[in-house]
């Protein structure tokens, strides 16, 4: 199969038969996973931190840093949540939080030595926003930054702050954190120095079909150059508790009410065009065909729920994602679907596949009955 330009992908992305588009990015994960397997992994999100700078329009976790609900997790309970992972069969942390005003690079320094030197897990860690904070404030560049974290004990980077990589839109939902160009430069000098990460894309709010191109393409391109993301998860804005979720509401209010005319379709004044589970299908989908250099395409029951999850493994996926002992920021959105291993297991096989445990890098630790 010859590689979808972005033209042909965009044709595919508004116009394509759901179906139609679901059974070639089906070919596609067979030829790239024959062995009819789909893997899962066991882990845990720890926010360290609420508190951030950024106060992105789209997120319902943050808080400021005088607010009663903000809080630095102490070691105790983040020893404790890592214990409980490792005796759940755990063997990854992803540890992520906000931008702290008052937290240096000293402290992420800490928190991987203390955490490396207590217990036998895999920190999968910080976000290109949080690395580009730390070297800013610590006067270093991000390559310095990265092999500071990784002598530390960071082993991979997650893909979180990319939203949609594109400027236009980050500026208008996002305008406080990194642009695109600076989500892909950590990206790639995490690669450059041996660390693997993963990338995301958070669709459903005020992009256009060609943004979501534009986010791929840039993935994709950097793939070609470094070969460092082992997985691409898409997963559909989660509205409630949001600023852009409220502003929207107000405005679908006001449009009833006085019949208020929008004057602009591109900036926060528009109305959300929230995902269907029809539309994250539609967009896991074209990804498995456009990202034909990323071997591995996750599901996101996080916010679709289990049963859409398990349509996904026929629409691309062969990654079930993480069991998600623990998660803040999506359920902070009010969005609170939980399962259980058991549950997703069962899941995979109902859908005709075998169910594995693995690690970040995709070693299969243990196969599922």
């Amino acid at each position: 199969m010859k590689r979808l330009s972005r033209k042909e992908a965009l044709t595919l992305l508004k116009s394509a038969d759901l179906l139609g588009l679901g059974a070639i990015a089906d070919k596609v994960r067979r030829k790239l996973h024959p062995e009819g397997v789909v893997t899962f992994i066991i882990d845990r999100n720890i926010n360290y931190t609420n508190v951030c700078i950024n106060k992105c329009k789209f997120c319902a976790f943050y808080r400021d840093e005088d607010s009663p609900e903000a809080y630095v997790l102490g070691n105790r309970k983040l020893f404790n949540k890592i214990k409980e992972t490792i005796a759940l069969g755990g063997t990854q942390i992803l540890i992520q939080g906000g931008l702290h005003p008052e937290l240096g690079i000293e402290y992420y320094v800490d928190l991987l030595k203390s955490i490396k030197s207590r217990f036998p897990v895999h920190v999968h860690g910080f976000s290109p926003p949080e690395v580009c904070y730390m070297a800013d404030k610590a006067g270093r560049s991000i390559k310095q930054t990265l092999e500071t974290l990784k002598e530390a004990g960071l082993d991979s980077i997650p893909g979180g702050g990319a939203e949609i990589l594109s400027d236009r839109i980050r500026e208008q939902i996002s305008p406080k954190k990194i642009g695109k160009d600076r989500w892909l430069e950590v990206m790639e000098q995490a690669h450059r120095i041996g660390m693997k990460t993963t990338a995301t894309m958070m669709f459903g709010s005020i992009e256009t079909p060609e943004d979501i191109i534009e986010h791929l393409d840039a993935i994709r391109r950097l793939q070609d150059k470094t070969g460092g993301f082992t997985a691409f998860i898409p997963w559909s804005f989660q509205p409630l508790n949001t600023e852009l979720g409220v502003k929207s509401e107000e405005l679908r209010v006001k449009k009833r009410q006085r019949n208020f005319k929008l004057q602009n379709s591109r900036t926060l004044n528009s109305e959300l065009h929230t995902a269907t589970a029809a539309d994250y299908l539609r967009v896991l989908a074209l990804s498995r065909i456009y990202l034909d250099n990323v071997p591995n395409l996750q599901a996101s029951w996080v916010t679709q729920g289990l049963k859409p999850a398990q349509v996904a493994l026929r629409f691309g996926a062969n990654d079930f994602g993480s069991t998600m002992i623990e998660e803040n920021v999506v359920a902070a959105a009010g969005v609170k679907y939980r399962v259980s291993i058991e549950d997703i297991t069962g899941a995979i096989r109902s859908a005709g596949f075998k169910p594995a445990q693995r690690d970040m890098y995709y070693n299969i630790i243990k196969k599922r009955r």
